[in-house]
């Protein structure tokens, strides 16, 4: 069958296209993504204003028609931090639904981190023995660890990408380099807020891989000497602790609007890769690993997954 997954992120709106059926490798056909950042429509009162309002609306009537385009037979679609904590995110995903017809499901931060550590479980597969995995998204960090498909431990933690790049370093949104002793003090934040989760996970037991996925881990690894995009998905790569150090250290003396001219960096994600980079630094040390293998399958391909296990027949 084939299947349209919608994620409704924090900076992007992302449509993947796959073909598959149960127990089969799912295939993408297609992917269309655009630039949203709703998490920058929402106010200080908490609301997700009008303008972001129509921007999503007009995503959604957009990923719909290329869905139907493209010959989907259903349509997953969800968001994520950005509008789960809207406070008038429930109404606005209500008119959106009767306008377009797409019913946006809210994903917790927990189901985030169990769906994502059920791709990345099956990209490595049962071999991996205890899988610790983490996540930079644009408004939170997932992590979780099992011997299973479901994991032990799902944690969500607000130290997205986004979400510290705005309330630390608003310079580097504009394009500036980033302010040093906002670095230092986003990361003492980033510690405080990870010292219980890193109990909780270690208290479960010593992972035999750490596995790190999103567009911000990747980025980090590319950034550090990992192979392109275009190598392929089956290609190895890595993110280790001394290259990620060595990088926080050269993406804080440097414009961010220069980032965006590197290799493996996007020009709409330039200015988040400094926040990114600290938080992946602390979620790094935090959890006491040398190195995390990048995993590319996430959140999207772990909703695809459950979808595909809960059809009827093999």
């Amino acid at each position: 069958m084939r299947l349209g997954v919608l994620d409704v992120g924090s900076n992007t709106v992302h449509l993947l296209v796959v073909d598959a059926h149960r127990g089969a490798h799912p295939t993408p056909a297609f992917s269309d993504k655009s630039v949203l950042r709703l998490a920058e429509h929402v106010g200080e009162d908490g609301e997700l204003s009008k303008a972001g309002e129509k921007a999503l609306l007009a995503a959604v009537r957009r990923a719909r028609e290329v869905a139907t385009e493209a010959g989907c037979e259903e349509l997953l679609a969800f968001v994520t931090s950005a509008i789960r904590e809207a406070t008038n995110g429930a109404k606005v995903l209500e008119r959106v639904a009767r306008a377009t017809g797409v019913e946006l499901q809210v994903l917790s931060g927990e189901d985030e981190a169990r769906l994502t550590f059920l791709a990345v479980r099956r990209w490595f597969g049962w071999s991996a023995g205890r899988l610790l995995v983490l996540d930079i998204g644009g408004g939170s960090l997932e992590l979780a660890t099992g011997i299973d498909e479901d994991p032990d431990v799902a944690l969500s933690v607000p130290l997205g990408a986004g979400r510290m790049t705005r309330r630390f370093l608003p310079e580097a949104h504009a394009g500036r380099r980033p302010d040093l002793d906002a670095l230092d003090a986003l990361d003492g934040h980033a510690t405080r807020l990870l010292a219980p989760a890193a109990r909780r996970l270690a208290a479960a037991g010593e992972p035999d891989l750490v596995a790190a996925t999103s567009k911000t881990f990747r980025t980090l690894a590319r950034l550090t000497g990992a192979a392109p995009y275009s190598a392929g998905l089956r290609v190895p790569r890595q993110l280790s602790a001394v290259g990620l150090e060595q990088l926080v250290g050269f993406v804080s003396r440097i414009d961010s609007s220069a980032l965006a001219e590197l290799n493996g960096v996007s020009v709409d994600r330039a200015h988040q890769v400094p926040a990114g980079a600290v938080v992946a630094r602390a979620a790094m040390r935090a959890v006491a690993v040398p190195a995390v293998a990048i995993c590319p399958w996430a959140l999207r391909e772990g909703i695809i997954l459950r979808r595909l296990d809960g059809l009827e027949g093999a």
